[in-house]
């Protein structure tokens, strides 16, 4: 390609990334949902936004390695010690049982359904199980379901992300195990994420790089690392990204300040990206003779494996029918289905796996069906449950004044789901003996971000701006 076509090319796909967001937050509808047709649209009709022409051989290390940074950032929103009561064991719940039961559906399906050989289908099978903030957070926000409703769908699908790239890492491997030589991709995987976080641990605690500064120095780092493991051995670099993600986030007194705003502006923009590169990729003539048998797959998928994991998971909780059904109703996949099935549906083609050039095809056909089904149906479902709620109803107060713990308790007594965050362990301790819920000490900074998200925050008030105790300033 010549250099005028090489510079066209890459400024289409930023244009069709960033566009599709815009019309996207215009229609009120997941990105998703535009960004697929906008890059297989485009691919099928100019050659000018093939990733493959445009990288040649260097554009699947480069979506292992964008995979890599979105999988850190997954697991760098999961404090685990937020995830509390029944929300915990329900979400546990449909975590394992949703991923054996749709792993093995799908597999047992794909199999004689596409013609594929048993490696690849179990391949295809644990691709599936992954939904995704990315997807399910947009639907929820629009749909606006019970408050548990919203944090149990929330918190499967962030769990789910980096769980479903372990999995895939490992099964890759196990289907590849026959023309792979080395030592065990779990193990790279694991020692490759242990220095990662050391070097992260000791850039952003001991030497307290700035937001900027502090952005540049994890982006750096999780590349790096995840370059490195992959030299070693093919996509051990995802397990690598999500032991360091998972890891910082559960530490102990350890905030990520350099973590929001601009590296999830960073880590979207990579997956807007991303998404236009991988679908461009999906030609009409893959998709020819897999529509049919990939609706009965999908068919399979939404009316028999999600329905039976969630009835199961759910089975003697303390939730309604109606919310039940809704949790059994929610299942779309995203951006690590697609991203994961690009990595390793092309790397199990390269090592002569019967059917693995299916992998990627069929997994965008998935996404597009689930998510365009679930979109238009959520809603009107949702209504038909009666599991809605008619407002935003989770404010976020800020301060530990005793005005403002009063203030709390009358919204409260309004009939709105209060939580409080303040500074000093003496406020602190107030607003527990008031009875209002008290926020985890890293909240307020994760306000705007995924952490708000997971807890059901709809909006933050800062009544105690006065106060040094509970000045937004401290908490960051």
């Amino acid at each position: 390609m010549t250099t005028a076509q090489i510079l066209t090319g890459f400024g289409l796909i930023i244009l069709l990334a960033v566009g599709s967001q815009v019309v996207a937050s215009r229609l009120r509808v997941p990105a998703l949902i535009v960004l697929l047709p906008a890059g297989f649209t485009a691919g099928a009709l100019t050659t000018d936004v093939d990733p493959q022409k445009l990288l040649g051989t260097a554009f699947q290390p480069l979506v292992s390695l964008a995979v890599a940074v979105i999988l850190y950032d997954a697991g760098l929103g999961l404090d685990l010690r937020k995830l509390r009561g029944h929300t915990r064991k329900v979400v546990i719940r449909l975590i394992v049982l949703g991923v054996l039961i749709t792993w093995a559906l799908a597999a047992a399906v794909a199999a004689p359904l596409l013609g594929m050989s048993r490696g690849a289908a179990v391949m295809l099978g644990v691709i599936l199980v992954v939904s995704g903030p990315t997807v399910v957070g947009p639907l929820l926000d629009f749909v606006r379901p019970t408050e548990r409703l919203q944090r149990i769908l929330i918190w499967e699908g962030s769990l789910i992300d980096p769980i479903g790239g372990i999995l895939g890492a490992l099964v890759f491997h196990a289907v590849s195990a026959s023309t792979s030589k080395g030592p065990g991709s779990l193990v790279i995987g694991l020692a490759g994420g242990i220095i990662g976080t050391a070097l992260l641990w000791l850039l952003l605690r001991k030497l307290r790089l700035g937001e900027v500064l502090g952005t540049n120095a994890q982006l750096a780092v999780v590349v790096a690392v995840a370059a490195g493991c992959d030299a070693l051995r093919d996509d051990t670099g995802l397990v690598a990204a999500i032991f360091m993600g998972l890891t910082l986030a559960n530490m102990r007194s350890f905030d990520i300040p350099a973590r929001r705003p601009f590296f999830e502006t960073l880590v979207q923009l990579i997956i807007s990206v991303l998404f236009i590169s991988i679908s461009a990729t999906v030609t009409p003539q893959s998709l020819r003779h897999l529509i049919l048998p990939t609706l009965v797959l999908v068919a399979v998928l939404v009316v028999v494996a999600r329905p039976v994991a969630s009835f199961a998971a759910t089975l003697r909780r303390d939730l309604a029918k109606g919310e039940r059904a809704f949790i059994a109703w929610m299942a779309p996949r995203g951006i690590v289905a697609a991203a994961t099935a690009s990595t390793f549906g092309v790397g199990l083609v390269a090592k002569g796996i019967g059917g693995a050039s299916k992998i990627l095809p069929v997994t965008f056909l998935v996404i597009v069906v689930t998510v365009t089904l679930y979109g238009l149906t959520a809603a009107p479902v949702a209504r038909r449950l009666h599991v809605g709620r008619p407002g935003r109803t989770r404010p976020l107060l800020v301060g530990g004044n005793a005005w403002v713990i009063d203030l709390g308790l009358a919204l409260r007594s309004a009939g709105l789901e209060v939580l409080m965050w303040a500074a000093l362990d003496g406020q602190r301790e107030q607003i527990s003996q008031a009875g209002l819920e008290l926020a985890p000490g890293e909240l307020l900074a994760a306000a705007t971000g995924r952490g708000a998200r997971l807890e059901g925050i709809t909006a933050v008030l800062l009544p105690s701006i006065s106060s040094r105790a509970s000045s937004p300033c401290r908490a960051a």
